[in-house]
């Protein structure tokens, strides 16, 4: 152990990942455990103590999903609202949205209990003139009362606040002066940006994940400080970079992707290096398929991202789409008789029938195991000496086979087949009917399930191939290793680029960039430079909904340069690839100002994964198994994964073992080993 070690951490509904990296020595190692649902920290400490003494770690980057659970479980905290008189019900207007588009009624309840969102005067206009001052006296009195009731966070949302945010400071002040505990924020220090509804919408998710995310960070602060660690501790973000645990603690709806976006950055960084700059990333672990597209070895941004219907979050995201199709996910026959796959997942406890932990339900895990592709005898995480074949071929025939008429194997493959599709699914949701052709993209498939399924996601997308990273399951871990320190922030403008005073927004840049770029140095963590980033939200005049426009500016001494002419150069580039066309004759107005300052992490040289010069074919072919494809047997070779040479070709069938996760090569498929020791796959016969 060195004081140069990091850890990345992905704790995952059934493993938590683990990858270690000692960045003067340029050494790795790589660690896989089961997790400990309920209490996270058990199975957090086990995996660090696998590399010694968690004490002689000099950083810790985490990517969880605690967040993500906690709003799509709707197990957030009991929180309350105060909010202009007249703007309780800002929540359920939504957009004038609705979940079943003909229904006659709704039936979306929010986060807030409507007992639970109390009005106080007050009201702040449009320009940011304060008509009517907040009485402290009223926020007060409506505080203690939401106290009373079990409030466990308070969320302070006022009109207008973007513009002017004295009056929120005003409440705030005196909300935290009797509220418990330190769960009390405002709107206009979580989202200073117009539109009421998805201000309010993410100041109070933020509210109800802070007494999650703070209680669960405060219970792996103790595990780390129980063992002595004195080093820095960090969470990944959704917007693929990392924050320093306090920030989570204040803002945790930044963390609401946090673990699928750390396996993003990790894949796309694989991929753009191993020579495939556009590849649809796929981590499937124990509960979700997480997909996200890369164009040009760039991940993409999103500004907003809902959770689930009406859980709105207004922060920058990486654009990802989750299915709940895993390796826990649970295969029953409905009441219309048809074969479903997921979303219920077994997790890690009790964990799919073939682990012997209590479970009676088949899961696709357990599917795998009785096709063979999965060995019984050598199961990833270590944790396990052996999976029970028998036990989950008795459950698979008394919930599918039996009621569907089918024998085992075929009850078996069809459950590979119906999460195959939802995956293919999930797929061309991002490609396809975004407008990309999928033959021009490949998979890079990871997390502990991945792998088994790279012959589906070549064949029944239509993708150019696949690329496996060299330890699929902890990419993610990887990702916690290799993401920049990132912090993105917001303010609305509201200007009209006529007429625009840019000497005055230069200096606004000029401050925003500072502000951000403050918050990147307190994280600790080293990085080669810190880069600033500036964008723009804008649209004609008389449209509601705007463009993204990137700045080719930076801050050098002291000053951006920004110009109009910039600014409106670069507004008609980025409306015309959205569009394809301009609207000229009309005014153009500048809505938000977004700026992201970025600290940029030493390169990670993936050279460093690849196999030794002593890797060898001969070597690393462990003998053949019968593995179950297309209705029938085929004697599968079986290889030592981590044990392939570089350039080794491996026609299929084919299973490719490792401690994290086990590749299956489908027999018309061909598995090539590259430089970085990545799996490429491909059609047998077709170019690599």
């Amino acid at each position: 152990m060195t004081p140069h070690a990091i850890v990345g951490v992905d704790v995952g509904g059934t493993f938590t990942d683990l990858f270690y990296y000692d960045e003067a020595a340029g050494r790795f190692q790589t660690g896989k455990v089961p997790s400990n649902r309920g209490d996270e920290a058990v199975g957090f400490l086990a995996g660090l103590k696998g590399f010694g003494p968690v004490a002689g770690l000099a950083s810790i980057v985490h990517g969880t999903t605690v967040g993500t659970n906690a709003l799509l479980e709707r197990k957030g905290a009991r929180i309350g609202l105060i909010t202009t008189r007249g703007f309780r019900d800002v929540l359920e207007m939504r957009r004038r949205d609705r979940r079943h588009t003909w229904g006659l009624w709704g039936d979306f309840v929010p986060v807030v209990d409507r007992d639970l969102r109390l009005e106080v005067d007050e009201r702040t206009l449009a320009d940011g003139t304060i008509r009517e001052a907040v009485n402290a006296d009223q926020v007060v009195e409506a505080a203690r009362a939401l106290i009373a009731n079990g409030a466990e966070a308070l969320a302070i949302c006022f009109v207008n606040a973007y513009a002017n945010p004295e009056n929120e400071r005003v409440a705030l002040e005196a909300a935290a002066a009797v509220w418990p505990n330190a769960n009390v924020e405002r709107s206009s220090g979580i989202l200073p940006e117009i539109r009421e509804f998805e201000r309010t919408s993410t100041t109070v998710l933020n509210a109800y994940l802070q007494p999650v995310v703070g209680s669960y960070l405060g219970k792996l602060d103790r595990a780390l400080e129980s063992e002595g660690f004195s080093g820095r501790f960090h969470i990944v973000q959704s917007n693929g970079g990392v924050m320093s645990t306090a920030t989570a603690r204040r803002l945790p709806v930044r963390t609401a992707l946090s673990g699928p976006a750390a396996g993003v950055i990790a894949a796309a960084a694989i991929a753009k290096e191993a020579g495939f700059p556009n590849v649809i990333t796929g981590d499937l672990g124990g509960t979700s398929f997480d997909v996200s597209l890369v164009v040009e070895g760039e991940t993409a941004l999103a500004a907003q991202t809902t959770i689930d219907f009406g859980l709105v979050i207004r922060t920058p995201m990486i654009e990802i789409s989750t299915i709940g199709a895993g390796g826990g996910s649970i295969a029953h026959v409905d009441a219309g008789g048809l074969l479903q796959v997921g979303p219920e997942s077994a997790g890690s406890r009790p964990g799919p029938v073939c682990y012997g932990q209590g479970n009676t339900r088949p899961t696709l895990t357990d599917a795998n195991v009785v096709l063979g592709r999965i060995n019984a005898e050598r199961p990833i995480g270590g944790a396990l000496k052996r999976l029970d074949v028998e036990a989950a071929k008795a459950a698979i025939q008394e919930h599918v086979a039996g009621p569907l008429g089918l024998d085992v194997m075929a009850a078996a493959e069809a459950i590979v087949r119906v999460a195959d599709g939802k995956m293919a699914g999930a797929i061309r949701l991002v490609s396809i009917e975004r407008g990309h052709d999928p033959q021009k993209f490949a998979a890079v498939p990871f997390g502990g399930g991945g792998a088994l399924h790279v012959g589906a996601l070549i064949k029944d997308v239509g993708l150019r191939g696949a690329l496996v990273p060299r330890y699929p399951g902890v990419t993610s871990a990887l990702g916690c290793v290799i993401a920049d320190i990132r912090h993105d922030q917001v303010q609305t403008l509201n200007l009209s680029l006529a007429g625009l005073d840019a000497a005055a927004l230069d200096r606004r840049m000029v401050a925003e960039a500072e502000a951000a770029r403050e918050v990147v140095e307190a994280a600790g963590l080293t990085v080669s430079r810190i880069d600033t980033v500036f964008e723009l939200d804008m649209h004609y005049v008389g449209q509601t909904h705007t463009v993204a426009v990137a700045l080719p500016v930076t801050v050098e001494n002291g000053t951006t340069g920004i110009t109009t002419a910039i600014i409106q150069q670069a507004f008609e580039a980025a409306y015309r690839t959205s569009f394809s066309r301009l609207l000229p004759g009309l005014g153009t107005r500048i809505v938000n100002l977004r700026t992201a300052a970025i600290g940029r992490r030493p390169h990670f040289d993936l050279a460093a994964l690849a196999p030794g010069a002593d890797a060898s074919l001969d070597a690393a072919r462990t003998g053949s198994r019968p593995v179950w494809f297309a209705g029938a047997w085929h004697e599968a070779t079986i290889y030592a994964r981590l044990g392939l040479p570089v350039g080794a070709e491996i026609p299929g069938p084919a299973i490719l073992e490792q401690p994290d996760a086990t590749t299956v090569v489908d027999p018309d498929l061909t598995a090539r080993v590259d430089r970085l020791g990545n799996v490429v796959v491909t059609r047998t016969g077709a170019p690599a």
